[in-house]
């Protein structure tokens, strides 16, 4: 996913992919792995020196390198953080983990559940009486590591310009999740944020910061946590505000909640987004991924873009000066000429001997 943003935004990014494929988390064809699109992919054998040689050659050239190994294998390969700098002072070199480079569980295996359960997010993310619900991997994998790891890399390579010197970006999925509930902490620090899941005003707990279901099984969601937006939606789904619960006398959420779910099962999905949407009473209606592309407001700003028969989300941010290009769909090593895949590097001009010397594959 980092690599994939980076691409997006306009970076040159090589994958360097093992000579065999290693299957890794839930198999699909290809063309819809697409945290793959916009890049090159070349196959490196790293267990021989010449390879080594070769991404030590790519990192010569390189604003940065990222990697994804558990602690120290990369050490062990000769393509460690020293190693690196030594070739390219200036080189960033980004690391990604669950754990971190250091502590207790630096060498357990685990995934994106773990390490927001270690954190605090998980258990705070759930309706009261409830499990706590996993949020996809949006929080840990995506939000926490990618994104900061991202974030982590380009602040490096800014500073790397004024320097002269690189650095290494130790960004783990644990410390970024955590980071991201820095919210959370004050105001349960404040006495605010109650521990008991779905108690709270963002969390299910209040009645009018929620999805409810319609008539025909589709689901709405209200938001206005502003007492003028919250008054508007009162208004305009017909009650009288004098004797409407007040927005936040928490001992009348339960009768306000019922209130809110008899009313909106009293027409369908499209008849509230008829009603509401487009007004301060914070509402959109509740889009699955089939149907999400299909909104007028996504079409209107092409959130959504079509590659290779495969419907996606665009590059985002958005820029004014250098908007990036579509992204390309995934290719896989094989089907990729090295030279192809090194269009751009200097090393190109030796793609020829590289594969003499065993190093990457092709012809």
């Amino acid at each position: 996913m980092c690599a994939m943003l980076l691409a997006d935004l306009g970076a040159a990014v090589l994958r360097v992919e093992r000579r065999t494929p290693v299957k890794l988390g839930i198999e699909r064809p290809l063309k819809y792995n697409l945290l793959l699109r916009g890049r090159p992919q070349i196959a490196v054998d790293l267990k021989d020196k010449s390879g080594i040689d070769f991404v030590l050659a790519l990192v010569e050239e390189a604003d940065a390198l990222i990697e994804g190994f558990r602690p120290g294998v990369t050490e062990r390969l000769g393509l460690g953080p020293n190693a690196c700098l030594a070739r390219n002072p200036k080189l960033v070199y980004g690391r990604m983990t669950g754990w971190g480079q250091a502590g207790p569980l630096a060498q357990a295996a685990g995934h994106d559940l773990n390490y927001i359960a270690l954190t605090g997010a998980l258990a705070a993310i759930g309706r009261k009486g409830a499990p706590p619900t996993p949020p996809l991997t949006l929080a840990g994998d995506l939000g926490g590591g990618a994104l900061y790891l991202a974030c982590g890399v380009l602040a490096a390579i800014v500073e790397a310009g004024r320097s002269g010197a690189g650095q290494v970006v130790d960004a783990a999925i644990s410390d970024c999740a955590a980071h991201l509930m820095t919210n959370f902490f004050g105001m349960h620090a404040a006495g605010i944020m109650s521990l008991e899941r779905g108690t709270n005003f963002s969390d299910s707990g209040a009645p009018y910061y929620d999805s409810y279901v319609c008539s025909d099984g589709h689901y709405i969601s209200i938001a206005p946590i502003e007492e003028r937006f919250f008054a508007q939606l009162v208004e305009t789904l017909g009650f009288k505000a004098a004797a409407f619960p007040p927005q936040n006398d928490r001992a009348q959420w339960p009768h306000m909640r019922r209130l809110f779910a008899e009313r909106f099962l009293e027409r369908t999905r499209a008849e509230w987004c008829a009603l509401l949407e487009g007004t301060d009473a914070c509402f959109a209606p509740v889009l699955n991924v089939a149907e999400a592309p299909g909104h007028p407001h996504m079409q209107a700003r092409r959130v959504f873009v079509e590659i290779d028969g495969v419907t996606q989300p665009a590059p985002a941010p958005r820029f004014s000066r250098t908007p990036p290009a579509d992204p390309v769909a995934p290719k896989a090593a094989a089907d990729t000429p090295p030279a192809e895949a090194l269009a751009g590097w200097r090393i190109a001009d030796a793609v020829a001997d590289w594969i003499g010397r065993g190093a990457i594959g092709g012809a």
